[in-house]
């Protein structure tokens, strides 16, 4: 299908630079490239987002790890 597109000048030229270097033509670079941006919107829309379960626990923290001391120490170990 023939159309008509207004493309900013400096885009336009980066598109036929980089379709120059693949060897292709500048239909088929637009082309890949609405492709791909449909594609990741399909694969954004499709995607579940997780259920994180959710602790209503009460009295924080064990005594064993609630100095700053300790918790320090925790975080540290995951560093290593």
């Amino acid at each position: 299908m023939r159309t008509t597109l207004d493309i900013d000048d400096g885009l336009l030229m980066q598109a036929k630079a980089l379709a120059a270097k693949e060897h292709t033509s500048l239909t088929r670079l637009i082309e890949q490239g609405l492709a791909l941006r449909l594609r990741a919107r399909t694969m954004s829309l499709n995607v579940a987002v997780p259920v994180l379960p959710v602790y209503h626990g009460k009295g924080g923290l064990h005594p064993s790890v609630a100095d700053a001391v300790t918790h320090r120490a925790l975080l540290d170990a995951a560093d290593d």
